[in-house]
């Protein structure tokens, strides 16, 4: 959501996103987030709009943002795409006039934030939208499982077939700097039937759950629970994710 991820500015990999990006538990979890809460829910860093446009289909009154034109032009196409508020913004700038029940972060969008200070933005930000007993999630990778290493053409090469484009194959390199937990990601997408080949590139941040307890402390934001994995199971030290539901202090 800082501008630092090209693959999501532009239109070629907005337009193939969700044939390598299915419904999955992450989007479960925040959809049952939603019916827990009801009321207003704001997506922040959208996307293409397909978990946003599944909640709204639950009633919910759904707004969604994003930093990304690219991203937003196929949210707009998406079937119930009617039923949802579509902005383009970030987290750090973000400035609606109403306040929700419910804002999320998925996608590990949380990660595109290469700072703490565009972190305390965000958080801080997401403060002043909540209502009274409103809830913040989102998800951020653990560093200790060095979700990277995997991130070789080896290992993240997958092809799907698409109508519009036949058969696409899309994998992953990535270079991390351990002493600022940055990484630089290059998505390679081959378009078989064509020859066309893209390479978007982005970068992450990785921040570990005791650094991440303090950012959301000093944005008046208080951690009401810690899994480590969709299933609600707690989180440990060695989990894959870090997942945290928080409301305001106070």
């Amino acid at each position: 959501m800082t501008g630092a991820n090209q693959v999501f500015e532009d239109e070629a990999s907005a337009a193939i996103y969700d044939h390598f990006n299915r419904w999955s538990a992450s989007d479960a979890f925040y959809l049952d987030l939603a019916r827990q809460t009801g009321g207003r829910v704001l997506d922040l860093g959208c996307g293409t709009g397909m978990l946003a446009c599944r909640i709204a289909a639950e009633g919910c009154d759904v707004a969604g943002v994003d930093p990304a034109d690219g991203m937003l032009r196929v949210a707009r196409t998406r079937p119930g795409t009617e039923n949802v508020r579509w902005v383009k913004g970030s987290g750090q700038s973000l400035e609606l006039p109403c306040r929700f029940d419910l804002i999320y972060m998925t996608g590990h969008a949380f990660q595109t934030l290469l700072s703490d200070e565009d972190v305390l933005a965000t958080l801080g930000n997401v403060a002043r939208h909540l209502a009274r007993d409103g809830r913040f999630a989102f998800e951020t990778r653990n560093p200790a499982a060095q979700a990277w290493r995997r991130w070789t053409p080896q290992q993240t090469r997958s092809v799907v077939e698409t109508p519009e484009h036949g058969r696409i194959e899309e994998f992953f390199d990535a270079v991390a700097d351990i002493e600022t937990g940055i990484v630089d990601i290059a998505q390679h997408d081959r378009y078989l039937d064509t020859g066309v080949e893209r390479i978007g590139r982005s970068r992450i941040r990785f921040i570990s759950q005791a650094h991440l307890a303090g950012l959301l402390a000093q944005a008046g934001l208080a951690a009401l629970a810690w899994y480590g994995d969709w299933d609600h199971s707690p989180f440990l030290p060695a989990s894959a994710e870090i997942i945290v539901v928080t409301g305001q202090v106070g």
